[in-house]
């Protein structure tokens, strides 16, 4: 009786084993890490071709994965760039069309104020009933988690990420308040986390009394707790919590985004390599930083060091052959602050500068780096230059893990492009942007049509072939009427009026 009884335990056992075998090997569903860096230009990383700013782990990541060489941002700056990212709309149909502060509650700028006016912080909501990456995926049995930069909704609206798709939260609700990466406090899901940080606007600039040229002038500006150290171990600690579970994790660094600031330790390494001799002052909103170009250098390489444990993590977990790693950056380079995007060829091959970067639609501004990562699936070192942008995430996501694909999105699934197979390519791609004067963008194949200065009137489109001119120096438009007049007529056909009225055009017959 016992020998038969010992067989049945052992047998039991066995079957459990090879269940729970069973169960890792055909798991259907890959996890998901969408890591997104802010305001890195396509000009900042190793295998782009960067010589100054080191980025091992990134360029390891391009050598394991595939890199998309004509990826783009749905937008040139911060909020609708993350709104086209996770909803699948380009900005002509987005509800988010530009960063908007919400203003008409009050001060919304005085960091002071929102420190003690939660009514104050983060950016005018998205709608409850927005459909994104994380309310399809959670639907798909995907435990979700956003760690970083929202700027999608004020805290105590309907526009916070838990009540967005996302089970998990730790970070910056408002961009604002990402202006200082030693904040007073960030947010655990809807919970105000206070840090040991003094609270200081950034606005702050030297005291008259300072030497701008000592060292210790500065000191006030590297406090305690950095907020992107902060956000990274909470990032790890979901890898760790949902190692059983199917996961999707945006990592929304803030970095390398402004103000310029980084661990001493991290700054030192590059002080050691750069002729770093002149100080910023602040004079152009963010805090003064002595050593700006050793400082910008050690914010990228730091996010670099965080992706490698965030790989690390994986492997300890044993998650890395089933997890999918997408990098890449919200827009291209500022022109602010002390970054000297000259000295780092930020945008290289592109542009560099105001004008042709951050907040433009020209290359240098919404070309973006991409690396996608699947190990066992993609072939490791490969290049797509299949033309995408973050509307083509979404139903590209959705198309893998067999989540449900709304209809009414722009986006396209670049699935085939990743498994070498054969890929839909878009018929173009549409931007519209109402700041910085307002401005339009069509890519179709090698051409390239922009609308600059509609605020003025202006209602011209220059044509640029980026087979033969990156740079976007040369205007083809009276060589090409016949590009120029579809250009035209796609800017009609994809612009839908503006919901909000702070983004509407009314020289495109906006009511």
């Amino acid at each position: 009786m016992q020998l038969k009884f010992n067989k049945l335990f052992y047998l039991l056992l066995l079957l459990c084993f090879l269940n729970n075998c069973s169960n890792k090997e055909n798991k259907v569903s890959p996890n998901i890490i969408y890591i997104l860096a802010d305001d890195l230009g396509y000009g900042e990383v190793g295998y782009n071709g960067q010589e100054i700013i080191k980025t091992p782990n990134i360029d390891l990541l391009a050598t394991n994965g595939m890199v998309f060489t004509q990826h783009y941002s749905g937008a040139p700056v911060c909020a609708p760039a993350r709104y086209s990212l996770i909803t699948g709309k380009h900005m002509g149909h987005s509800y988010i069309r530009g960063n908007d502060e919400w203003r008409e509650r009050g001060e919304v700028w005085d960091y002071v104020k929102a420190f003690s006016d939660t009514s104050l912080e983060g950016q005018r909501p998205i709608p409850e009933n927005t459909v994104t990456i994380g309310k399809l995926l959670q639907k798909a049995g995907y435990t979700t988690g956003m760690f970083g930069k929202w700027g999608l909704g004020a805290p105590e609206t309907v526009g916070v990420p838990n009540l967005q798709g996302f089970d998990t939260f730790y970070g910056y609700n408002c961009q604002r308040q990402a202006h200082n990466l030693y904040p007073s406090h960030l947010w655990e899901n809807e919970t105000k986390v206070f840090l040991e940080n003094d609270l200081i606007s950034p606005t702050t600039k030297l005291n008259p009394e300072d030497n701008p040229m000592d060292e210790s002038s500065y000191s006030i500006f590297t406090q305690k707790e950095y907020a992107p150290d902060k956000i990274h171990q909470k990032a790890l600690s979901f890898l760790e919590n949902n190692k059983d579970n199917s996961f999707f994790l945006f990592y929304a660094s803030p970095l390398p985004h402004l103000p310029l600031q980084a661990p001493v330790e991290s700054v030192n390494t590059y002080r050691e390599i750069l002729d770093d001799p002149n100080p910023y002052l602040g004079n152009q909103g963010y805090f003064p930083n002595r050593f700006p170009k050793a400082t910008y250098a050690a914010m990228i390489t730091h996010l670099d060091n965080q992706i490698g444990e965030l790989i690390k993590k994986l492997k300890e977990i044993d998650q890395y052959e089933n997890t999918i790693i997408v990098f890449s950056s919200d827009n291209g380079p500022t022109y602010l602050g002390g970054v000297d995007f000259s000295f780092f060829d930020s945008s290289k091959p592109f542009s560099n500068g105001y004008g042709k970067t951050k907040g433009f639609l020209h290359e240098g501004g919404i070309r973006v780096p991409m690396i996608v990562s699947w190990p066992n699936r993609i072939k490791p070192g490969s290049t797509s230059d299949h033309i995408s942008s973050f509307y083509d995430v979404l139903p590209t996501l959705c198309d893998i893990t067999g989540a449900n694909i709304p209809n009414k999105i722009d986006g396209i699934s670049f699935k085939n492009t990743l498994l070498n197979k054969k890929q839909k390519a878009h018929d173009f791609l549409y931007w519209e942007f109402p700041s910085y004067k307002g401005q339009q963008a069509v890519r179709i194949g090698k051409w390239k049509g922009i609308r600059k200065n509609i605020f003025d009137g202006n209602m011209k489109i220059e044509l640029y072939n980026l087979e033969n001119d990156l740079g976007e120096e040369i205007d083809l438009s009276k060589d090409h009427p016949d590009i120029i007049k579809r250009i035209e007529r796609i800017m009609i056909d994809e612009h839908e009026t503006a919901e909000l009225d702070r983004f509407k055009f009314k020289e495109l017959n906006d009511l």
